[in-house]
């Protein structure tokens, strides 16, 4: 079955990074569009970022260009979301998507 979960969040200042890692199996990785997005509470989700299958295409949040970047490692299942100058506004729990498949979540708290 298709899984996906996500890691790496956790508690930082604004300013710092954080590098957010999705872990996937059950399907052909290298086949899908991949997705993360983010929640916080009393908001619909909102997309973040998408890359292609074969890496070479993204696209951005306007709110995440330049800070953001999404990337895939297609050898190894994994997708990932590098996060710089983190903002408190980031403050969410963020999901990595394949289609209709969503991850657990991971939380990512920006606060000093």
């Amino acid at each position: 079955q298709v899984q996906l979960v996500e890691s790496g969040g956790g508690l930082v200042q604004p300013g710092g990074s954080l590098r957010l890692s999705c872990a996937t199996s059950g399907f052909t990785f290298s086949s899908y569009v991949m997705s993360w997005y983010r929640q916080t509470p009393g908001k619909e989700r909102e997309l973040v970022a998408l890359i292609s299958s074969g890496g070479g295409s993204t696209n951005y949040a306007d709110s995440v260009k330049g800070r953001f970047t999404i990337s895939r490692d297609n050898a190894k299942n994994m997708l990932y979301l590098q996060m710089n100058s983190l903002k408190p506004e980031d403050t969410a729990v963020y999901y990595c998507r394949r289609q209709e498949y969503w991850g657990q979540g991971t939380q990512v708290t920006v606060s000093s």
